[in-house]
C-alpha cells in the first residue's frame, strides 16, 4: 500500500485542532515517541565543570477565559463551544457566566494560541498559563 501524503494533507487541512492533537497523542503513544522538539543542551565550561541543562520550554499551556463584555456573551458562548468539542450549550453558557474559568488545560501550545485567538475575536480577555 503506497502512502498517499496529498490525500493525508487534505484530510488534515480539514480536520479541527482537536482532532488533530488526539491524533498526534495517539501516535506518540502508539510508537513511544514525542512531537515535541528536541532540546539542546548547554556546552560545558571551560576547566570541566558539568553544564546544567538546557531549560525545557513549555510546551502545553491553560487557556484561561478571564472576561466578557456583557453584550458579547453569545459571541463568546459560540466560541467556546467550538474551541472545546462536545461542550454542549448550557456547559459552555454556565462556563462563559463562570469566568475567570479554564476552557482548555494542557493544550499543546499551537491549539491553545488558536483557542486565544478565536476566543479573543470576539471580544473576551484570554490568558495562557
Amino acid at each position: 500500500m503506497a502512502l498517499d501524503k496529498t490525500k493525508i494533507v487534505e484530510e488534515l487541512s480539514n480536520a479541527t485542532v482537536m482532532e488533530i492533537a488526539a491524533l498526534v497523542k495517539e501516535l506518540e503513544e502508539k510508537w513511544g515517541v514525542s512531537a515535541a522538539a528536541p532540546v539542546a543542551v548547554a556546552a560545558a565550561p571551560a576547566a570541566g565543570a558539568a553544564a546544567a541543562p538546557a531549560a525545557e520550554a513549555q510546551t502545553h499551556f491553560d487557556v484561561i477565559l478571564e472576561s466578557l463584555p456583557p453584550e458579547k456573551k453569545i459571541a463568546v458562548i459560540k466560541a467556546v463551544r467550538e474551541v472545546k468539542a462536545g461542550l454542549g450549550l448550557a456547559e459552555a453558557k454556565a462556563l462563559v457566566e463562570g469566568a475567570p474559568k479554564p476552557v482548555l488545560e494542557g493544550a499543546p501550545k499551537e491549539e491553545a494560541e488558536a483557542a486565544k485567538k478565536k476566543l479573543e475575536d470576539v471580544g473576551a480577555k484570554v490568558t495562557l498559563k
